[in-house]
């Protein structure tokens, strides 16, 4: 484990300095600040604070770490969550990060300063590696997404979450069996290495399944699952762009429900003009007119598995497992069948 003399030998200066650049303290020049900042990030160094909490009693709080908050799935999902987590008799401490944050950093640094027994990640990244997992030294849940892109092993981690791929390829044969060949999707990115591209893979396979063309003038990504603006914005871009799409594929509800709005505000009906199918669930989507046919993740089941795991981890360290749940497709008005 790398130690604050590592850093400091691997800079070429005192290890008061480097104490000083993690402090913040001013009476450091920027060169050298930096220098020792990337050291920092490169050899995933964190700093050991439990001298500081010496004076704090053993621990029964789990961490749960919220990248994302502002996605409406995650609070019903958090209330599950501590409901379960409190009855087992333990403590669940919230913690807030924003999507560019490093999330394995931001859980090693809070289990050294917090005594934490556990850690839940809510959302994150999909490709960690056992180099970036090696800084963290408490049990540790992956909530709603997997290590699909990283390099785990999956002796040596622990996730909950739905098929996303299947989800997504769910959705798309829902339209295909109404008839509908000229589908669009609306997706964050292509290539984040997370949920978007599992999604954004499970409509391409679709497509392939049932030998239909993939037209990448029929992809719009909005870099966002909810700024709504944004997502408008993209979905008028792809009404503009044409492609005679009959129907579109939103990778979650809120992009759906400003995609309606968004045809709706260029003459198109939902779904006599254009179906909408999306991913979720979420209690607002039923409340859209006409209502969101979308596939409903088990919000219930996935907090309970979350909460459960991570107190098993905590009993037995080495008994890992990566749990999937399938969606459920829930039906609305903003589907219909066509013939071509």
């Amino acid at each position: 484990m790398t130690s604050i003399k590592d850093i400091a030998l691997h800079c070429g200066v005192a290890i008061s300095t480097v104490s000083r650049v993690l402090n913040n303290h001013p009476d450091v020049s920027q060169e050298t600040r930096e220098r020792v900042l990337h050291a920092v990030e490169s050899f995933n160094y964190i700093p050991n604070t439990s001298a500081r909490n010496l004076v704090r009693s053993s621990s029964d709080t789990i961490a749960l770490l919220v990248k994302g908050v502002s996605n409406p799935f995650f609070s019903k999902l958090i209330k599950v969550i501590d409901r379960e987590i409190t009855l087992c008799g333990y403590t669940l401490e919230l913690h807030q990060m924003d999507t560019s944050e490093n999330e394995l950093r931001i859980g090693a640094q809070l289990a050294n300063e917090r005594k934490l027994i556990g850690i839940l990640f809510l959302g994150g990244r999909f490709n960690y590696s056992p180099e970036e997992m090696a800084m963290i030294h408490v049990p540790s849940v992956f909530c709603t997404y997997t290590n699909t892109f990283g390099t785990l092993d999956a002796g040596t981690y622990s996730s909950v979450a739905i098929d996303d791929k299947q989800a997504a390829r769910d959705a798309v044969n829902t339209l295909v069996a109404l008839g509908h060949r000229r589908i669009a999707i609306l997706t964050d990115n292509e290539n984040d290495n997370s949920i978007s591209e599992l999604r954004f893979q499970g409509y391409k396979d679709a497509l392939r399944e049932h030998d239909i063309p993939f037209d990448p003038n029929l992809v719009a990504c909005t870099g966002t699952f909810s700024d709504m603006k944004a997502i408008y914005k993209a979905t008028s871009s792809l009404i503009q762009r044409g492609g005679n799409f009959t129907a579109i594929f939103a990778i979650a509800d809120l992009m759906a429900i400003a995609a309606i709005k968004a045809l709706s505000d260029h003459g198109k009906r939902v779904p006599q003009d254009c179906s909408v199918v999306a991913i979720d669930g979420l209690d607002l989507s039923e409340y859209t007119l006409p209502t969101l046919t979308t596939l409903v993740q088990p919000t219930e089941e996935i907090g309970l598995a979350c909460a459960r795991t991570i107190i098993e981890l905590i009993k037995h360290p080495d008994k890992h497992r990566q749990y999937t749940f399938e969606t459920v497709l829930r039906p609305g008005g903003s589907i219909r069948a066509i013939q071509e």
